[in-house]
């Protein structure tokens, strides 16, 4: 995939900023969608759902990946993470962390910078280098 595969308007990021409106984001007031996309084409969605002690919260992308694993799936081709903003927002560490247990490195993570800017293009690997892996643990 190259940047000029992916535009403003790709479906996926369109469906990460659709799932925006779901978020419960009483404190921060900060939503965040997340659309998770297999390899197949099957896009799983997910919001960030807030706690009051934080710790307890969700974020979008680990509401994306445990709804594609609990449908089975487990062979992922690219991710679009949107907030409210469009501020080009990344995954946080805990969510690549998320990510890696589930997705290789060379997953497109696909961050939006709005609707008329082309948005920031990653892979895990690049987010996330030198990852905790089952590999590393069994060392």
């Amino acid at each position: 995939m190259t940047d000029s595969d992916v535009s403003a308007n790709d479906p996926l990021i369109e469906r990460a900023r659709e799932i925006q409106s779901q978020a419960h984001v009483p404190y921060s007031e900060y939503a965040v969608g997340a659309a998770l996309e297999t390899a197949d084409g099957e896009v799983f969605v997910g919001c960030n759902l807030e706690n009051a002690n934080y710790s307890n919260s969700l974020h979008a992308e680990e509401v994306a990946v445990a709804e594609a694993v609990k449908q089975g799936y487990d062979d992922f081709a690219r991710i679009a993470v949107s907030s409210g903003r469009r501020d080009g927002v990344t995954p946080c560490g805990m969510c690549r962390q998320t990510l890696a247990e589930f997705c290789d490195d060379d997953l497109v993570v696909i961050c939006d910078e709005g609707e008329s800017a082309e948005p920031s293009l990653y892979t895990l690997g690049e987010l996330l280098p030198n990852t905790i892996s089952q590999e590393t643990l069994e060392d």
